[in-house]
């Protein structure tokens, strides 16, 4: 890896908010626990979680160097629970975890967090629910109790906890409690600020899955059905998606002034595929694609839309510069290899998202991608939904909001977070909302990290700083590491969601070999949106030292769509 450069290191510097010790000569007194870890497993919980809730063990455990009371129980019915608590270097936060997916699982790994200097130093209390059921299948949505618990319970109780543990655990309360998911996390996240506004100080959302049925029941399932052929097979395959990726690349690199792989802004760009597409009589397809093919990445491009009026069905789908992140999730990479897009779509329609389930015999080639299906999907939206953008209530208690999302993700179209950004200075005005919440959309990253672009961020030290310092943020440095070898998907060791053997070093099954290259360590600013990061003009163009701050590169309204009224005020449905 290259050394950085001393510009690069002043740089940084310039685009990191200070942190707490800097910003102020009173930051937060770090703390040790006031009573055993061990007396913890006697606390009585059922008045937050209800009869059955119980805390099955509290152990002091060793965490990278670090002493940690690690708690564990279930608040009722089944909300599994995991709380951290540093034994002896408390700061006096507390950080709640969302998890992805339809969830299953307590996660401990902290997003959109990389390089927070009180994070490394066991400085929060760290908590995290796997939502109300165990197992990564749908099952759960079968019963209308456990669906609340996913829906929006199962975090809030989880919070309520953690604080009566930190309460009993250090003599005091948290001074402050932030919350950071993406993916279903991101939804979560916006749920706690829409439903609980007091639950936490700063919330981060990333690559939101707040229009959760649409999400589940119609993109996805939309993106597997468009690339599966009459005879059940796929399509378009991985190994196909380069060819895509650079002729995408070569008609729109150059549009946003910087030629660097990476679109800052990918709806400049309107790919004219009939110019990928090989004439009828080639026989080498080496370079382009096949009629088939093309008609596949149109459809995937555009969405589902009603047959009788034309309408679109979701908010977008996925974004030109995006293509090679595609594999694996609605593009596999052999034709009868079942990808995630038909799995996450079928399981979620057949247990989660119907007021009434379908069938057990229901399958994704049984779903019209009609109104009447939108209209289906929307009677549960006031339940898993969070799009409701109603935080007079977070913003005028002086809570923070950070959104964020990958301009190549390809399992949550950037467009939907754009859209509730936009809503929610439709529904409080600017002024508030600037006051209250930032965007950052991220050029060529993918669902939640990876991808072409600079992954690697911390926005929890800004937040912390806007929330305790009130020192708003400004650009954020985003990085993207050089371990190595970069296949042809601009992954490291293979595509997005491609299964791997541990320690293998060649492609996937039925994958083309990688080809492998070693550059520098690449870095950029990404400004709060509409702002975009733009060359100087002097200096190395993928570091961040040599990028500014540029005007909107896009400016015209978001795709018009059947379900735009969803970001708008409801009522939960509780």
């Amino acid at each position: 890896m290259r050394a950085p450069t001393l510009a690069l290191l002043l740089m940084c510097l310039a685009l990191l908010p200070l942190s707490p010790a800097q910003a102020s000569n009173a930051p937060l007194e770090t703390l040790a626990a006031t009573t055993s870890c061990a007396s913890l497993a006697s606390l009585d919980i059922e008045a937050i979680g209800g009869a059955g809730s119980r805390i099955r063990q509290a152990t002091e455990q060793d965490e990278q160097g670090i002493a940690q009371c690690v708690v564990e129980g279930t608040l009722a019915p089944a909300i599994g629970f995991r709380i951290r608590l540093p034994v002896k270097t408390w700061t006096q936060r507390y950080l709640q975890i969302g998890c992805g997916g339809l969830c299953g699982n307590i996660s401990g790994q902290v997003g959109a967090a990389g390089g927070c200097a009180p994070l490394a130093a066991g400085g929060f209390v760290q908590g995290a629910t796997d939502m109300g059921h165990q197992g990564n299948d749908a099952s759960f949505g079968d019963d209308a109790g456990l669906r609340r618990d996913f829906a929006y319970r199962a975090q809030h109780v989880t919070a309520l906890l953690a604080k009566s543990l930190i309460r009993a655990y250090y003599g005091r309360p948290q001074a402050y409690a932030y919350f950071s998911g993406c993916s279903d996390g991101g939804r979560e996240a916006l749920m706690e600020a829409q439903r609980y506004p007091d639950d936490f100080d700063g919330i981060i959302a990333g690559a939101a899955a707040l229009n959760f049925g649409v999400q589940n029941g119609l993109y996805h399932a939309w993106q597997a059905m468009a690339n599966t052929g009459p005879d059940g097979r796929a399509v378009l395959l991985a190994s196909r998606l380069p060819v895509l990726h650079r002729a995408v690349l070569a008609q729109c690199d150059a549009l946003d002034g910087q030629t660097d792989g990476l679109l800052a802004d990918p709806r400049l760009c309107q790919p004219d595929l009939a110019a990928i597409q090989c004439p009828a009589a080639q026989a080498d397809t080496s370079a382009c694609l096949s009629a088939a093919e093309i008609a596949v990445v149109r459809k995937l491009y555009d969405g589902p839309r009603d047959p009788q009026s034309g309408e679109r069905l979701t908010a977008g789908g996925p974004q030109p510069g995006s293509e090679l992140q595609w594999a694996g999730v609605f593009v596999p990479m052999a034709a009868d290899q079942r990808i995630f897009s038909n799995q996450i779509a079928e399981e979620a329609l057949r247990h989660v998202l119907f007021e009434t389930n379908p069938p057990a015999s229901f399958r994704l080639a049984d779903l019209p991608f009609t109104r009447d299906t939108f209209a289906r999907l929307a009677r549960t939206h006031a339940l898993y939904g969070a799009t409701n953008p109603d935080l007079a209530r977070f913003a005028a208690s002086g809570r923070k909001l950070i959104l964020w999302h990958g301009w190549s993700d390809p399992h949550i179209s950037p467009l939907n977070t754009i859209a509730y950004h936009e809503a929610l200075k439709g529904q409080l005005g600017d002024t508030v909302v600037q006051g209250f919440e930032r965007l950052y959309l991220l050029p060529g990253v993918s669902h939640c990290s990876g991808g072409e672009g600079p992954s690697e961020l911390d926005l929890l030290t800004p937040m912390m700083n806007w929330v305790e310092q009130g020192i708003a943020p400004g650009a954020v440095l985003t990085t993207q590491p050089d371990p190595a070898r970069r296949n042809s998907f601009g992954q490291p060791g293979g595509a997005p969601g491609a299964k791997r053997t541990a320690g293998a070093d060649g492609p996937p099954p039925g994958m083309m070999a990688p080809s492998t290259v070693r550059s520098p360590v690449q870095s950029r600013p990404v400004y709060p949106y509409p702002a975009v990061s733009r060359y100087s003009g002097r200096g190395d163009p993928l570091q961040a030292a040599s990028q500014q701050a540029g005007a909107p590169l896009f400016t015209g309204p978001l795709p018009a769509w059947i379900g735009s009224g969803l970001f708008a005020l409801y009522r939960f449905q509780d």
